[in-house]
């Protein structure tokens, strides 16, 4: 019990060690480290050859990483072939590597980043659903539908085969049928041949080669609709991707060109430059006043506008998991019925068939003699044909070739589910979003946020001096108006004051003077 208690002792001592160790050195080192490369990468021009290759090197471990993933999305999402998606990789990555040498590129660049978080990004989320949707649910979909054509198939295959053998029992029926009544009729009156005669279609090819070439057919245009969907929503999906990503970049630079044109634009917020202006201008009330106008960048704080974004770009993402569910229940709709159909189709029983024939022949000894004498007649039995025939009627066979039903993939509904996620998640924090990007540019021109800072302070010092001479204005008038009022009052009542107030000094006097004692 002691050893226990020594080494959880020990290892709590060891524990209190590493948290003092990270948080008295190991993070504020990874923080100075972090601060330090962000802040050669968004300088406009590197002060020495140590922060130019630092920059420079900031800038192809980008690059590569970008590449990948680059190549990853074409190979992947896109579908395009290896050879084309390594080639195209590499031009990026070289093109993007001379671009982040150029410092508004390089903002720009940075920007597009938290720009994924808003409706660009949950757009090109969107076209990878769709395309994850057709490369793997849709083609699964037209499979199991394929397997209840095999079945349907396999059951007229069957079903027309046994229906020809039965026509086989017939002509073997009607042949022994007629050598019974061969043995009963006279020489005189039996017929050349007293068979019946059945038409019977002995080369059963034909129907198979007909039954054969009608899937055949149906396979191809299944094939052709499947091929011609798939290439229709490829093509859609790339060119859906490109425009997505060049107005990803276009919005980034939108929003640069704005934040560095535009001193109002996106310039309500309460930065520590701004508190640290006011604080030194001696005006913090101007921030306190306009706390409910004004929100903090770093806060959780959303406006009444962000929030109706919000819930607007939230309701548009459950109109698309709508019409993905609806795609997922038809996979799992199609799955059902094409197992049903296999395994019913499997568990089809021969139909028993039976064919029962008598026929009995008998010959009259002068009934009418029995007729006049009123006694039943007897008849000379010539033949009593009774036979009982057996056919079954088979609706499937194991020498079908039916494909089995292939069950909805669990991997791509819950890769379809993480997006969605994501989707939702991305609606919610989209004004965080542009609140980053907000921070990277200010982040990268500096002077320009200084000049946005003072202009805000300007408009709030504006603002608060207007509601100052409001405020004035409104107590100077009603101030008047009451000296106004208590004047004309003293002049309406003044004689009357004057008398009451005599009155009370004589009674006050009177008071006194019988309070103080006589002499005697």
């Amino acid at each position: 019990m002691e050893s226990f208690w020594a080494s959880l002792g020990h290892l709590t001592a060891t524990g209190m060690r590493a948290r003092v160790y990270c948080e008295d050195f190991l993070f504020p080192k990874v923080h100075r480290t972090v601060a330090e490369l962000w802040w050669i990468y968004s300088k406009p021009v590197p002060a020495d050859s140590r922060e130019l290759w630092t920059l420079f090197l900031q800038c192809s471990c980008l690059t590569a990483m970008i590449g990948g993933l680059f190549y990853n999305w074409m190979f992947a999402s896109l579908e395009y072939s290896w050879h084309l998606s390594v080639a195209m990789a590499i031009s990026f990555s070289l093109l993007l590597l001379l671009t982040l040498l150029v410092h508004p590129a390089r903002c720009v660049f940075s920007m597009i980043m938290p720009t994924l978080g808003t409706k660009q990004g949950r757009r090109l989320l969107f076209s990878t659903c769709i395309m994850i949707a057709v490369v793997n649910i849709t083609p699964n979909i037209i499979s199991n539908i394929k397997t209840i054509l095999q079945v349907i198939q396999c059951i007229c295959k069957n079903s027309s085969d046994s229906l020809l053998n039965s026509t086989a029992l017939l002509e073997k029926v009607s042949w022994e049928f007629g050598d019974a009544i061969q043995e009963v009729t006279h020489s005189i009156y039996k017929p050349m041949n007293g068979h019946f005669r059945i038409s019977l279609l002995q080369n059963s090819s034909l129907i198979y080669q007909k039954m054969h070439l009608a899937g055949e057919k149906i396979s191809r245009e299944f094939l052709s609709v499947e091929v011609l969907v798939k290439d229709s929503v490829r093509v859609a999906n790339r060119l859906a991707a490109g425009f997505f990503m060049l107005y990803l970049c276009f919005e980034s630079s939108w929003y640069l060109k704005n934040y560095l044109t535009n001193l109002s634009f996106d310039n309500f917020y309460i930065t520590k430059k701004l508190e640290r202006l006011a604080m030194d201008r001696r005006a913090a009330h101007l921030l306190v006043g306009s706390s409910k106008k004004l929100i903090r960048p770093t806060g959780l704080k959303l406006s009444r506008e962000e929030v109706v974004l919000c819930l607007v770009q939230a309701m548009l993402v459950t109109v698309a998991l709508m019409l993905m569910l609806v795609l997922v229940a038809m996979d799992h709709f199609a799955f059902s019925v094409a197992d049903t159909a296999v395994r019913r189709a499997a568990q089809f029983s021969a139909v028993p068939v039976t064919l029962s024939i008598k026929y009995k022949a008998e010959m009259g000894i002068m009934p009418f003699l029995y007729k006049l004498f009123w006694r039943p007649s007897e008849a000379l039995l010539l033949s009593d044909f009774n036979r009982t025939y057996h056919h079954h009627l088979i609706f499937s066979s194991a020498r079908c070739r039916i494909s089995p039903p292939g069950p909805p993939s669990p991997s791509v509904l819950l890769v379809v589910g993480l997006l969605f996620c994501i989707l939702y998640g991305s609606a919610f924090l989209e004004p965080f979003a542009r609140r980053l990007c907000r921070g990277i540019a200010a982040s990268f021109f500096q002077g320009c946020e200084e000049k946005r800072v003072l202009h805000l302070y300007r408009k709030l010092a504006r603002r608060h001096s207007r509601e100052q001479n409001s405020a004035k204005g409104a107590l100077g008038s009603q101030g008047d108006g009451w000296m106004a009022d208590i004047t004309a009052q003293a002049s309406a009542t003044g004689s009357r004051v004057s008398f009451s107030r005599v009155w009370e000094v004589l009674g006050a006097w009177e008071k006194i003077l019988k309070k103080t004692p006589t002499n005697p």
